[in-house]
């Protein structure tokens, strides 16, 4: 069935035909047609306010709030603890480099002893096996000796006890070694004794005086 529609339309256009299907059997389905009663049957007003959600997804969405702050707390807690393990393991194992140093500074003078023992040629028999194994105990913890004649003079490793000139040093440099000295790992136990040669001054050459000029013209004339 065709309508025309009611006038109000712009001047000089043609009315529009409009088609509406007023069947009561849908041709598709065969089912019949309910009347559209009301505008309610039309569908629903996309103007209209949005449902409001029932306390069932109320309650639901509150829970889905709650575990993710609990989630993010338990994150928080695991990562607190996972850097309070860390800290824990670095003190000890500072706290265990610390005790070992300790001892090792106190066995020191031994080594001393035995270098001494060495150098004039004393270490043997009984001697000599003990100073191996506590060189290679040394050794095994890491310990490393320093110091030894020509190594250029380090503050911070060397302790200088003499101070000489030479011509033969172009820097500081340890000519002499009273003691070694030890490191653990990167922590200074002992610096080491030494004694020190600078370069020799060089005295500045001086300007030639009136007289020094008299003798160069004299020198020239002749």
């Amino acid at each position: 069935m065709t309508e025309s529609p009611q006038d109000g339309g712009r001047p000089g256009e043609p009315d529009r035909v409009v088609f509406r299907d007023k069947r009561k059997i849908d041709p598709v389905t065969g089912e019949a047609r309910k009347p559209a009663s009301s505008l309610g049957d039309l569908g629903p007003d996309p103007a209209a306010a949005p449902p409001k959600p029932s306390a069932e997804a109320a309650e639901v969405a509150a829970l889905q709030a709650a575990v993710a702050e609990r989630t993010s707390d338990l994150q928080r807690v695991q990562a607190e603890y996972a850097n309070y393990r860390k800290r824990a393991e670095r003190d000890r194992l500072a706290a265990g480099d610390v005790a070992i140093g300790r001892v090792l500074v106190e066995l020191l003078p031994i080594i001393d002893d035995i270098d001494r023992a060495r150098s004039h040629d004393d270490l043997t028999g009984a001697l000599k096996s003990v100073a191996d194994h506590l060189e290679a105990v040394f050794t095994k913890l890491g310990v490393e000796a320093f110091g030894e004649v020509g190594d250029p003079f380090d503050p911070a490793v060397h302790e200088a006890v003499l101070h000489t000139e030479s011509d033969e040093v172009d820097i500081p440099t340890s000519t002499t070694v009273m003691r070694r000295g030890y490191m653990h790992g990167e922590r200074l136990l002992r610096p080491a004794m030494v004694g020190v040669s600078e370069p020799a001054a060089v005295a500045p050459e001086l300007p030639p005086t009136d007289g020094d000029l008299g003798d160069l013209d004299a020198e020239v004339e002749s």
